[in-house]
Order: structure tokens, then sequence, then C-alpha cells
């Protein structure tokens, strides 16, 4: 249970970073605020593995370092995609990443019961079923930004099971290796765009929060994997982030969320309880 509780925590906080983020990268640039958020969240991992005084216990902390890579670009195709399209389209199409731990873990020996099956569908097609546009009439549009977020499930499809694999061994230098790396790949796209990167004023702190939150979120799933967690369970748990996303979506900015949306989030919750029974 306490691997279930950490995966949905992740879920939690990934949900607000991953709303607050994409809408300060709308006026700020997403890179900008990438680089920022991914400093502050670097800074707190350090302190606590400094704090903790341990070192790695196992070389395969290192299989972070594909899960960052595949992570950071996820992460910046999503950024990209919620500044051309509605956060409550994009968001649900970059949670069905689910689906590629799923097939993961299955593949290597994941045996999930019955129930946590249908709990997996279900919160996978609810996911799916929440990235429906808002339509008028009968008339059906390609929703704007469904190109960089199904990019974005990809990157963040191939993060859950080398990052599982590699917290399973010591959670603390994995989340460790994962920002090292995350912020060398963001500095690295910086130095070649050369976008502007300062921010003042209260805008940092709330920029500093988008990394905290990610920041934890990724511990907690850490966590959740060093707890024992099925690599499909815990990703599927820790991916139904659109969720907060797309009700911090509508609450804050009002976007319009269809009935299919509504739908897709009841099928989702429903999915959770089977999937945490």
């Amino acid at each position: 249970m306490t691997g279930v509780l950490l995966a949905l925590g992740a879920s939690l906080a990934w949900g607000f970073a991953d709303f607050v983020g994409p809408w300060q990268g709308r006026t700020l640039g997403a890179l900008r605020v990438l680089l920022w958020s991914e400093l502050a969240g670097l800074v707190a991992v350090v302190i606590v593995v400094g704090v903790r005084g341990r070192g790695a216990e196992d070389h395969a902390v290192l299989l972070a370092i594909p899960a960052a890579i595949s992570g950071t670009l996820g992460i910046f195709a999503y950024y990209r995609g919620m500044a051309i399209g509605a956060m409550a389209v994009v968001a649900p199409i970059a949670g069905a990443s689910a689906i590629v731990p799923v097939i993961f873990g299955i593949a290597t020996g994941d045996r999930p019961d019955l129930w946590q099956y249908i709990g997996i569908a279900g919160a996978i097609a609810g996911v799916t079923l929440a990235s429906q546009e808002h339509q008028e009439g009968t008339e059906r549009r390609v929703a704007a930004g469904v190109g960089l977020a199904l990019l974005a499930a990809v990157g963040f499809g191939f993060y859950f099971p080398a990052m599982h694999a590699a917290s399973k061994v010591d959670p603390y230098w994995s989340t460790l290796v994962f920002r090292f790396c995350s912020v060398f790949v963001v500095g690295a796209a910086v130095a070649i765009k050369r976008p502007p990167i300062r921010i003042s004023g209260w805008k940092i702190a709330i920029v500093a929060g988008v990394g905290l939150g990610d920041a934890a979120g990724n511990a907690m799933f850490a966590g959740a994997a060093e707890q024992g967690g099925l690599v499909s369970l815990s990703s599927v748990l820790a991916s139904l982030y659109p969720i907060v996303t797309v009700l911090l979506a509508s609450l804050v900015l009002k976007e319009r969320v269809s009935g299919p949306q509504r739908a897709g989030v009841v099928l989702t919750l429903a999915g959770v309880a089977l999937i945490s029974a």
C-alpha cells in the first residue's frame, strides 16, 4: 500500500507542476521555465542526498541517465504542446505514456491480478477518452498540440521502466543522477537556442516551485519502486497527473471540459480504485 500511495503522490505533485510550469511557459518560454525549475529541483535533491550522507549502492542508478534524457525531451515536447494547445487536451494524451511501462512490465514478468488488469485498462482508456477536444455541433477537429503531446507520451513512457529499475537499487541517488542529467540536457538546449533566461520578481519563486514539485514527483515515484511496486502498476498510478492538470485548467484558466473528458476522468478514477485494491 505504501508504494501505491507514493505513486499516487507522484501523480499529484506532477499534476500541479505540469499545470503551473506550462502556464508560465506560455509567457516566459518553455526553455526558460525548464532551466530554472530543473535547477531548483536539483538543489533540493542535492540537499536531501547530502543530509542522508551515503554513497550510491550500485551502478544500476546510472539507468537514471536514459530515463532523464527520455523524460526531459518528453517534458519539453509537453511544454511546447501546452503553448499551442489546450491543457485539457494535451495533458491527457501525454498521460497515455502509461501504455509503454505496462507493456514493458508484463513482458518482463509483472503479473497483476485480473482486477488490476481491468483497472489498468480502465485508467488508460480514461486518459485516452479525456483527450477528446470540445466539439461544436458535429464538427470534428484535430486538437492543436496533439503531435507534441504524442511525442511527450513517448518520452514519458520510456522514462518509467529505466527510472523504476534505477530506483529499486537506490531511490535517492537515482533521483540525483536523474536531476543532474536533466539539467545538462536543458542547459545544452539553452546553449544551442540561446533564449532569454532571466526571470525576475515573484515569478522566479513560482518557477522554483514547479521544479520542487517535479522533483517531489520523481522522488515519490522512486520511493514507490523501492517499495517493490510492479513497474506496470506504479507507472499507471503515477501517470494520472493529467486529471489534476485538466481540473486546474478548467478551474483557473476556464478551459472547457467536454462530456467525454469528464467521463474519462471518472473512468480513470475507477481504474485507480481497482489498481490499488
